[in-house]
C-alpha cells in the first residue's frame, strides 16, 4: 500500500475510534503525530534526483472518462504534505477544553486535515477538487458553532462565498476536460501536462479566467478577499490555524498544477491583470491591514496581503520566481500559524485582542513575548527565516521577467511597487508588538500567567522549521525545483 493512502487515512481511521467513544484530545494527539511521523517516512525515502511522481498508486473508477482514483506526490506535494501534518499536530496540541460537543469538534478539525491531504497527492483533478470541498464543509461548521464574535453570519457569508468560487472552480475544471482532444480527454494531472506541453490543449481565454477567479475566491485573491479577514478573526484557534496556514494553499496549488502551466498564452494575454492583481494584495490590503485595531483582524488581512508575494512569483513564471513562490507557501503557513496559535493564547489569557485594552505584556508573559516576536519576524521578512528566502527569490526573480537594459517593463515596476508590502508588513508588526507587549500595563487585566506548555511546544517546533529552511535552504530547494519544470 502507498504510504500516501495511509496518509489519508489515519484521519479518517482517528475520527471513527472518536465516534466510538475515545477521548478525543488525546486520540487526535495521537492520530496527527502519527501522520507526521509518516510524513517525514515518506520524505526520508522520496528519491529527489529522479523525476515525476513517487508513490504513485490508482484505483479505477470510470476510465472510459479518464476518472481513476491515483495518488502520488513529487517534491512540491510532499512540502505542503508536511506542512499540513505538521500544522494539523500543532492545531491539536493547542486546543483548549472544549465545553459542548467535544467530540465532534475534533471529528470536524482532523477531517479538515483529511481533505487536504487528500487535496495535494490526488493526481486527478476531480478528486483533487473533491477533497477540498470535503474540508470545506467541517471548516464552516466549526467556525458557526465554536468561533467567536459574530461567528453565525461569519459562518454564512463564507459558505456562500466559497460556494460560488467552488463553482465557478468546478466549471473551469469541466471546460478544460472539454478544451482536450476528443480522443485524449482525461482529468489526469500529468496527462494533462503532457497534452499542455505539446500545445494540444485549446487556449481558451475564458477557461483560464474560470480558473484563476474560482481558484482566486479560494485563496483570496484581491478583489476576492473580502471573506478571509473575518472568517479567521471568527474562527477558533486551531480553525484559523488549519485554514490559513494548509487549506488555503489547495488554490495556489492548483494554480502551480494546473492554471500556469496549461495556459501559457491565456497566461500572457491577462498578465497585465494578473499583476494588478497582485499588487492589490500587497499595496490596498496592506493598507487596510494598518487601519485594524485588533490582533485577529490584523493578522487576518496580514495573511491575505501576503499572497501578493506568491501570485507575482506565480506571474513571473521563471525558475527562480517559482521557486521562491513555493518556499513562502511554506513559509507563510507556518508562521501564520503561529501567529494565529499566539493571539488565541493571549484571547484566553487577557479577554481581549483590542490593542487599545492591551500593554506592558513582556513582563507578564515573556515567553510569549520572545515567541511572538519571532513568529512576526518571520512573516515580516527578517533576514534567517524562510519568508526572507521566499521573498527574495520572488523580486529577483520577477525583476528579471521580460527585463530589457535601461527600460523598466511591467514586471520591474509591479516588482518595485510590491517591495513597499515589506515597509507596510513591518510598520504593522512593531506597531501591534509595541501595543501588546510595552506601555503600562492595564491593572484591570491582574495576574496573568504565561503560555502554557503545550502552546509554547507548537510555536517553538514551527519557528525552528521557519529557520532551518530560512538558515538552509538547500535541501528543501533541491527537493522541489524539479516539480517546477513545465516552462
Amino acid at each position: 500500500m502507498s504510504p500516501l493512502i495511509a496518509l489519508i487515512l489515519v484521519p479518517v481511521i482517528t475520527v471513527f475510534t472518536i465516534a466510538c467513544g475515545a477521548n478525543a484530545r488525546r486520540i487526535s494527539l495521537i492520530g496527527t503525530c502519527i501522520n507526521l511521523g509518516l510524513c517525514v517516512f515518506v520524505l526520508i525515502n522520496y528519491h529527489s534526483d529522479q523525476a515525476g511522481y513517487q508513490f504513485v498508486c490508482s484505483l479505477p473508477i470510470i476510465p472510459s472518462v479518464g476518472l481513476n482514483f491515483t495518488l502520488g506526490a513529487d517534491g512540491l506535494t510532499l512540502m505542503l504534505l508536511f506542512l499540513s501534518t505538521l500544522i494539523s499536530f500543532a492545531a491539536v496540541l493547542v486546543s483548549r477544553k472544549i465545553e459542548q460537543h467535544e467530540s465532534w469538534f475534533y471529528i470536524c478539525l482532523l477531517l479538515i486535515s483529511a481533505g487536504a491531504i487528500g487535496a495535494f497527492v490526488s493526481l486527478n483533478v476531480l478528486f483533487f477538487y473533491s477533497f477540498h470541498e470535503l474540508a470545506l464543509i467541517p471548516t464552516f461548521l466549526l467556525i458557526g458553532i465554536w468561533g467567536h464574535g459574530d461567528k453565525q453570519s461569519v459562518a454564512w457569508k463564507t459558505t456562500l462565498y466559497l460556494a460560488i468560487g467552488s463553482f465557478i472552480l468546478l466549471l473551469g475544471i469541466i471546460g478544460l476536460y472539454f478544451a482536450c482532444p476528443v480522443d485524449a480527454r482525461t482529468f489526469d494531472m500529468r496527462e494533462l501536462r503532457h497534452l499542455g506541453a505539446n500545445g494540444m490543449i485549446r487556449q481558451e481565454s475564458w477557461i483560464y479566467l474560470l480558473l484563476v477567479i474560482g481558484f482566486g475566491a479560494l485563496v483570496s485573491l484581491f478583489p476576492l478577499h473580502s471573506w478571509a479577514p473575518a472568517a479567521y478573526a471568527c474562527a477558533p484557534t486551531p480553525v484559523a490555524m488549519l485554514h490559513a496556514g494548509v487549506l488555503k494553499k489547495f488554490g495556489l496549488y492548483g494554480f502551480f498544477r494546473i492554471v500556469t502551466p496549461l495556459f501559457p498564452l491565456a497566461s500572457q494575454q491577462w498578465m497585465t491583470l494578473l499583476l494588478i492583481l497582485a499588487a492589490g494584495n500587497l499595496l490596498f490590503i496592506g493598507m487596510a491591514t494598518l487601519a485594524q485595531k485588533r490582533l485577529d483582524w490584523m493578522l487576518g488581512y496580514s495573511s491575505v496581503m501576503h499572497m501578493g508575494y506568491i501570485f507575482l512569483g506565480l506571474a513571473a513564471g521563471n525558475v527562480l520566481a517559482l521557486t521562491g513562490a513555493a518556499t513562502l507557501i511554506f513559509a507563510h503557513g507556518l508562521s501564520i500559524a503561529a501567529l494565529f496559535a499566539l493571539c488565541g493564547e493571549l484571547r484566553e489569557r487577557t479577554g481581549t485582542v483590542d490593542f487599545n485594552s492591551l500593554g506592558g505584556l513582556a513582563g507578564k508573559m515573556p515567553h510569549m513575548g520572545v515567541l511572538f516576536g519571532l513568529a512576526g519576524f518571520a512573516s515580516i521578512g527578517v533576514p534567517g527565516f524562510a519568508n526572507f528566502a521566499g521573498e527574495l527569490m520572488v523580486f529577483f526573480g520577477a525583476f528579471q521577467q521580460e527585463a530589457t537594459p535601461f527600460k523598466l517593463g511591467r514586471f520591474q515596476i509591479i516588482d518595485i511597487l510590491i517591495m513597499w508590502g515589506v515597509v507596510l508588513s513591518a510598520v504593522y508588526f512593531l506597531r501591534a508588538y509595541r501595543r501588546i507587549f510595552f506601555g503600562a500595563f492595564p491593572q484591570r487585566l491582574g495576574e496573568i500567567s504565561d503560555l502554557r506548555p503545550a502552546v509554547e511546544l507548537a510555536v517553538i517546533v514551527l519557528v525552528i522549521a521557519l529557520l532551518a529552511v530560512g538558515c538552509y535552504p538547500q535541501p528543501f530547494l533541491q527537493m522541489i525545483i524539479p516539480s517546477l519544470t513545465w516552462h
